[in-house]
């Protein structure tokens, strides 16, 4: 608190230097033994003038700005409600076409992460809407992606040749290097399913490439939900099959498994406090997460369930599968319901609440945690203050 303290008391000093036409660089001292504090001087400004000529810096002006005491995202806690977004997002299907958007999606911005366009994080997400009939060209790129359908039947995406038939609440795979496209049957209805991808990430990496199929479309190559049909198995391994690579082989994973999967669970454990009854989905062939840069979990909140508060190094983008309740993240309360989506930013208070005396809710998300994990960065607290609870704020 201190330091906090101090920091906000040297941006205010700075500030007052700045207004009257002075440099300022000690905005970020910290008078805290260990952390630079260093007061301007005129001869030092005069150095830090001279450095800045050079494309240089002293280290002691920025160190307590870029090496916070504890992750300080610039993402904001947000819920966009799907009645709000649902007609402006099916206004798209008249205003242009797939081959003229690419991808016909309307993205979700976070305000504090508008220059990366993410929803949170280094994470992306948008919803998509295809009419039936439509299928938009093949491509593939560095980023790893998914798909959560909301609503509509008769979408499909096809992934290095695997024919993939999607219905409400099932999550596919377009694991990065594949080629994939999407589309809606001709017998099927409008589909509007929500996208997530880690671009913001593979940008700030600079380590992004996109290609478009040179045949625009692919051909199915195998027998359609050949995957799941193969990978799906609760507890089985197929005999002579075979995966080296390092996404999931199953590609898609369907609604129906997932919620009795939970069910059966939550009549023999009384699962997270932190989560309630909660799965994360994963490849059957090493037990881990499905891509090597997003994860994916589905949890279920029994009837009038509040789990307790708790912070994890990780950005998460959530969306209500099923039920209504709310969340509270940093303090804010955020009432939702089937469809509608909110994140929540690293190192930040959450928890959950079901409002329903007599259905579950459950809860579908996508986190970067791979990344936290493979780097050795995961770090998760519980709040131990008020029974485990955050004061609205």
């Amino acid at each position: 608190m201190l330091a906090m303290a101090m920091m906000g008391a040297a941006i205010t000093i700075a500030h007052e230097g700045e207004a009257m036409g002075q440099p300022s660089f000690d905005a970020y001292r910290e008078d805290v033994i260990g952390r630079a504090n260093v007061a301007d001087t005129p001869e030092l400004v005069a150095y830090y003038q001279r450095l800045s000529e050079l494309g240089t810096g002293a280290l002691w002006t920025v160190a307590n700005k870029i090496e916070p005491w504890e992750p300080a995202s610039t993402s904001v806690p947000m819920l966009w409600r799907y009645r709000d977004l649902r007609e402006d997002v099916l206004r798209a299907l008249q205003l242009v076409t797939p081959e003229q958007a690419g991808r016909r999606v309307v993205y979700l911005e976070n305000p504090g992460r508008s220059d990366v366009v993410a929803a949170v994080g280094w994470l992306y997400s948008g919803l998509q809407v295809m009419a039936p009939g439509e299928c938009a060209s093949s491509h593939r790129h560095s980023a790893s992606a998914l798909r959560f359908i909301m609503e509509g039947s008769g979408a499909f995406t096809n992934v290095d040749g695997h024919k993939l038939t999607l219905g409400r609440n099932d999550f596919v795979l377009t694991p990065n290097g594949t080629w994939h496209e999407h589309g809606v049957a001709e017998d099927g209805t409008i589909c509007i399913w929500q996208d997530g991808l880690d671009i913001p990430l593979m940008n700030a990496l600079e380590a992004n490439f996109y290609e478009v199929h040179p045949d625009l479309n692919q051909a199915v190559g195998f027998p359609v939900d050949d995957t799941t049909a193969t990978w799906a198995g609760s507890g089985l391994r197929p005999q002579g099959q075979e995966w080296s690579k390092r996404y999931s082989p199953m590609l898609k994973y369907e609604w129906a498994p997932t919620y009795e999967a939970l069910s059966k669970l939550a009549r023999v454990s009384d699962g997270s406090p932190y989560d309630g009854i909660i799965m994360d989905y994963v490849n059957p062939v090493t037990g881990g997460p499905v891509m090597p840069t997003i994860g994916a979990q589905m949890q279920l909140l029994r009837p009038g369930e509040h789990t307790k508060a708790h912070r994890q190094v990780g950005s998460f983008v959530y969306q209500c599968a099923k039920g209504q309740g709310f969340s509270i993240i940093g303090g804010q309360r955020f009432d939702w319901q089937e469809r509608d989506i909110f994140v929540v930013p690293a190192w930040m208070w959450h928890e959950h609440a079901n409002a329903s005396a007599s259905e579950d809710a459950c809860l579908f998300a996508f986190h970067d945690l791979p990344v936290m994990r493979s780097l050795g960065l995961y770090r998760e607290e519980a709040l131990g203050e008020n029974g485990g609870h955050q004061p609205l704020i």
